[in-house]
């Protein structure tokens, strides 16, 4: 019995079993701060340097924040269904996409998502190869790199072996001291360059393309961001106490924090052209070029050590992810093979080159996603669901669908990304299809066609399919 009892509270942290609201460890703080630390690795730093160099300073801010902000704050609305049910939204996938429809696609999204994780350790390493250098100790990068890469990602998978519990004091502290360091850092660009020669730094414009064109793919790189990050986000609010801390907790993180360590890396990246006149993405070398050496020191300390947190996180939460569609694999199992995938692409060491194909292809799936998850929210299945029929108890086999696909949401996403590519935007050509692109960006088109198509399913005879569930649900 009491086997039992410890593998369900297992099943409960680390599985997909739903939580109780008294078993529920996260407040506001803990969930904001976690979410934070999840998403504010260094990566940011360089898309950040990235928007800049297209941009400028007024525009990047805009650019950056808006874009982020308003699809953050739709993307995060059914957080308040996760936390009403104790669930992540994956297995709440399982009655939009079927059992074998979310095994297969939550396992692709994964794959694509561990690339992440791959770049914080490289970055990782070179913040340390930094740092020792300015005490005199000169690694060779091509040796290091991948040595102390590997040291990221295995601290990352002590961390997720740990659960939500570790994962909840380590941001605690590391967040905390990374929003300092960032306010720092700012305030640093900006004395160390005039604020007027930053804002007269001029936009580089491809040949070619218009201003309206480049705003919009650099608009494009930040709404991928915000969707490549999007059901990363929807694993964790299960833990908070309430729906309202559970839903601003995650908000504010991806919508407020996250841009603003873009904008730092932007900030940094101008005030590094002005002083050297050369665009650098690489923040390690910009924050020892332009703070002083104390600071610099620290910072990349910090820096360094905020992968380590974001490798953790990122490897609970995708474990997490790959678990809803293959629930009898052992989490500690699935650490394990992430842990040896992710040291695999750090030591292959050429993911940093991929950075923006990686952000591309799990937003390119995602997009449509959530697209389709909003609208089963809000109009199709009204934020009520057969927990019965999404654990596949016995008699109640409503999310089985056909052979474990359901065959409209399938169809959905496959085809609003067939229509994306072809019609709006391919992310593999950098090629722009049609002026659409310029007013939803490529993601955004993604999410609302894959969302439109499921909303006119359900106004069809197909209604009757996707709604099996409905003599099954549970009194909300």
């Amino acid at each position: 019995m009491r086997k039992q009892e410890d593998y369900i509270r297992q099943e409960t942290i680390t599985g997909v079993v739903p939580m109780l609201t008294e078993d529920r460890q996260y407040s506001f703080l803990d969930l904001f701060l976690s979410t934070s630390g999840f998403s504010i690795a260094t990566w940011c730093y360089t898309q950040g340097a990235y928007v800049a160099q297209y941009l400028g300073f007024k525009q990047m801010l805009i650019n950056i924040f808006c874009f982020n902000l308003v699809w953050v704050l739709l993307e995060c609305l059914p957080v308040l269904f996760a936390v009403r049910y104790g669930i992540d939204l994956w297995i709440w996938l399982r009655s939009v996409l079927g059992e074998k429809g979310v095994a297969i696609l939550s396992t692709i999204i994964s794959l694509a998502n561990f690339g992440w994780y791959a770049v914080a350790a490289s970055l990782f390493a070179s913040s340390m190869i930094n740092l020792l250098g300015n005490f005199g100790i000169i690694l060779n990068q091509a040796i290091w790199s991948p040595i102390l890469g590997t040291i990221c990602v295995i601290l990352g998978t002590l961390i997720a072996l740990g659960g939500p519990d570790v994962i909840k004091w380590t941001n605690r502290f590391l967040v905390t001291a990374l929003l300092l360091v960032g306010a720092i850092i700012i305030v640093l660009c900006f004395t160390a360059v005039p604020f007027s020669d930053i804002l007269a730094v001029k936009p580089v414009l491809p040949e070619g393309r218009t201003n309206l064109q480049n705003f919009m793919i650099s608009a494009e790189g930040n709404v991928a961001f915000a969707f490549s990050w999007s059901t990363q986000a929807l694993v964790m609010p299960r833990l908070a106490k309430t729906e309202r801390s559970g839903y601003w907790g995650t908000t504010l993180a991806y919508g407020i924090v996250a841009p603003f360590f873009v904008s730092a890396g932007g900030v940094m990246a101008l005030a590094m052209f002005v002083r050297t006149g050369v665009y650098e993405s690489d923040p390690t070398k910009m924050l020892a070029t332009l703070c002083g050496s104390g600071f610099a020191l620290l910072s990349l300390l910090l820096v360094a050590f905020a992968n380590v947190g974001t490798q953790g996180t990122g490897s609970y939460v995708n474990c997490m992810i790959v678990k809803s569609g293959l629930p009898k694999v052992s989490y500690k199992l699935l650490v394990f093979i992430a842990m040896i995938y992710v040291s695999a692409l750090t030591i292959w060491g050429k993911v940093e080159e991929h950075f923006g194909t990686f952000i591309s292809i799990a937003a390119f799936i995602q997009a449509p996603i959530i697209g389709m998850i909003l609208v089963d929210y809000l109009f199709v299945k009204r934020r009520k669901l057969s927990l019965k029929s999404a654990y596949f108890i016995e008699g109640h086999h409503a999310y089985t669908f056909t052979n474990g696909f359901n065959l409209v949401g399938i169809a959905c996403v496959i085809i609003a990304c067939i229509v994306t590519i072809l019609f709006v935007y391919n992310p593999l050509t950098g090629q722009m299809q049609s002026k659409i692109f310029l007013i939803t960006t490529r993601s955004g088109f993604d999410a609302i066609f894959g969302g439109f198509l499921y909303w006119v399913a359900s106004l069809t005879p197909l209604k009757k399919y996707m709604l099996r569930d409905r003599t099954d649900l549970e009194i909300v």
